[in-house]
């Protein structure tokens, strides 16, 4: 009795697309990406952010907005303990020119 493989056919495409997506997303990023470097100055400063999320205007700069976030959890999955530290700082500026 021969094994019906239609019904495995949109399975299979799905595969396929997905595994043909991060192939060719993995080229551009060795083509076109650089390589990375560690600041331990931010680092520091991502350290010492505070857990939440913020936002001010400085006086002194017009038109600039600073935003942190920062999460620390503890996760339990699957019998093993994991600590999540996420934190972030953005700076959005807008100024006028000529």
């Amino acid at each position: 009795m021969p094994l019906p493989l239609a019904p495995l056919f949109p399975f299979v495409l799905r595969i396929g697309a997905v595994a043909a997506l991060g192939f060719f997303a993995q080229r551009l990023i060795r083509r076109h990406g650089q390589i990375g470097r560690t600041d331990h100055r931010a680092e520091e400063a991502l350290d010492d952010l505070g857990e939440g999320l913020t936002s001010h205007r400085p006086r002194d700069v017009a038109g600039q907005r600073n935003v942190s976030f920062r999460l620390r959890r503890t996760i339990r999955f699957g019998g093993k303990i994991y600590e999540l530290d996420a934190g972030a700082m953005a700076r959005l500026r807008l100024r006028e020119t000529e």
